[in-house]
C-alpha cells in the first residue's frame, strides 16, 4: 500500500537535519489525532477494496481497470498525507472521495449489469453512506486545522459506523447478511499482507533515521532493539494467528460477519500498535542514552501494549480463548508504566529492551508452555454474535 509509509511520516515525530543527524521533533497530543485519522482513512480505504476485490472477479478487464485507477488516484492521496493538515488537505479529500465512492459506484452497476440485483442494491446504499461523508472531507479540507479535523474524524465516524448498522438507508433498508459472505482465505491473506508491509515499512522508515544518526553503540543497539521489536511483532500475529484465523473464516457459513469484526474492525488496533511502536523507535533513536522522559515511555510501552491487546482481540474472534499469555505481557507492561518513573537513571534504550523482553515471553509462553490454546476452538456462532 503506497500510502502506509506517509501514514508513519506523518504519525511519528517529524525529522529534518543533515545527512547523518537528526532532530526530532516532540511529539504532540494533536499531531497523534492528526496520524490516528490517517491511519484509519488508509486502513479503511484498503480494507474497502479488499471487500470489493474479494466480491468481484479481479481477473476480468472491467475490474483491473478499475484497480489500475485506484492506484493512480491512490498515488494522489498518498503524496498528499504528509502534508494533508498544511496545505494538501483538499488533494487528500478529493482523491480519498473519489476512490471510496467511484469503486462502489462501478461495482454496484457492475452487479445490476450481471443481474445480481441483490447485491446491487447493498452496494447502492453503501455508495449513499460514503457520499453522506463526502461533504465533510471537502469542506473540512477547505477549513483551519482544529475544524479540519473535527469534520474529517466526523465523516471517518460516519464511515465506521455504516458496517455496524449493515449500510442501513431511508426507503432501502439494511444489507442482509448474505450479500456480506466473502472468500474467508482471500480476506485473511489480503490482511496479513498489510500487516507484512506495516511492519516493514516501519523498520524501513526507522532505519532511515538511523542512518541520519550519528553511528555509536548506543545507537546500533536501539535500531537493533527496534528490529527485534518487529521480529516479535511478525511471531505473534503469524504464529498460531494468521492460518488459524484463515482456516477458522473458511469453515465459517457467516463469512461476513467474521470479516466485519475480526478483518475490518479489529485490524485497526494491530495496525496502529505498529505504527506506534515506529513512532517509539524514533523516539528512543533521538536520545538512546538518556533518561527516559515521559512521552518516550508512554509510547515505547503503549505500543507493545495495544498491539498485544489488538493481537488478543483478533484470536479471540477466530475462535481462540482468553490467551492468558497476551494477558500476562500486558500486565506486565502496565507495571513496568507505573514502575519505571521511580527507577533513577532508567534509559530509553533500557526500557524498549524490556519490552522486548516483554513481548519473548509471551511468545515463548505461546509456543512452549500453553500451546494447547491453539487447539480451544469456541463454536463458530458464538464468536460471530458475541
Amino acid at each position: 500500500m503506497t500510502a502506509a509509509i506517509p501514514v508513519l511520516r506523518l504519525f511519528r515525530a517529524r525529522t529534518a537535519g543533515s545527512d547523518r543527524v537528526a532532530f526530532i521533533e516532540p511529539l504532540t497530543v494533536r499531531g497523534v489525532l492528526e496520524g490516528l485519522v490517517m491511519l484509519v482513512a488508509v486502513w479503511w480505504l484498503w480494507i474497502d477494496t479488499t471487500w470489493v476485490t474479494n466480491w468481484m472477479n479481479p481477473e476480468k478487464g472491467p475490474v483491473r481497470w478499475m484497480l489500475i485507477a485506484m492506484m493512480l488516484a491512490g498515488l494522489v492521496l498518498s503524496t498528499a498525507i504528509p502534508q494533508a493538515f498544511s496545505g494538501l488537505g483538499l488533494q487528500f479529500a478529493l482523491a480519498y472521495v473519489v476512490m471510496q465512492i467511484g469503486r462502489t459506484i462501478f461495482t454496484a452497476v457492475s452487479y445490476r449489469l450481471c443481474g445480481d440485483e441483490l447485491n446491487s442494491l447493498n452496494l447502492v446504499r453503501i455508495t449513499v453512506w460514503f457520499v453522506v461523508s463526502a461533504p465533510f472531507w471537502i469542506v473540512g479540507s477547505m477549513l483551519e486545522p482544529d475544524l479540519q479535523l473535527l469534520l474529517w474524524a466526523a465523516a471517518l465516524g460516519i464511515e465506521l459506523l455504516g458496517p455496524v448498522f449493515r449500510y442501513w438507508t431511508p426507503g432501502l433498508g439494511t444489507s442482509p447478511a448474505e450479500t456480506w459472505q466473502v472468500a474467508g482465505g482471500h480476506m485473511a491473506e489480503r490482511a496479513g499482507l498489510f500487516m507484512i508491509i506495516a511492519l516493514g515499512e516501519s523498520i524501513i522508515v526507522t532505519g532511515t533515521v538511523f542512518s541520519r544518526s550519528e553511528q555509536n553503540l548506543a545507537s546500533i543497539t536501539a535500531f537493533l532493539a527496534a528490529f527485534v521489536s518487529t521480529i516479535l511483532f511478525w511471531l505473534l500475529y503469524f504464529s498460531h494467528g494468521a492460518e488459524h484465523g484463515s482456516r477458522f473464516i473458511r469453515r465459517s457459513e457467516r463469512t461476513g460477519m467474521i470479516a466485519r469484526l475480526t478483518y475490518t474492525y479489529l485490524h485497526m488496533i494491530l495496525v496502529a500498535g505498529v505504527v506506534l511502536v515506529a513512532v517509539g523507535d524514533e523516539l528512543v533513536l533521538a536520545h538512546p542514552a538518556d533518561p527516559v522522559d515521559a512521552t518516550t515511555l508512554a509510547v515505547v510501552i503503549a505500543a507493545p501494549a495495544l498491539y498485544l491487546l489488538g493481537n488478543l482481540l483478533f484470536k479471540r474472534s477466530i475462535g481462540r480463548p482468553w490467551l492468558r499469555s497476551h494477558l500476562i505481557g500486558m500486565a506486565a507492561l502496565t507495571a513496568l508504566y507505573l514502575a519505571a518513573p521511580a527507577i533513577p537513571g532508567l534509559t530509553a534504550l533500557t526500557i524498549t529492551w524490556i519490552t522486548n523482553g516483554v513481548l519473548a515471553l509471551v511468545v515463548v509462553i505461546d509456543e512452549f508452555v500453553w500451546p494447547h490454546e491453539d487447539d480451544e476452538e469456541l463454536e463458530i456462532e458464538q464468536v460471530a454474535t458475541s
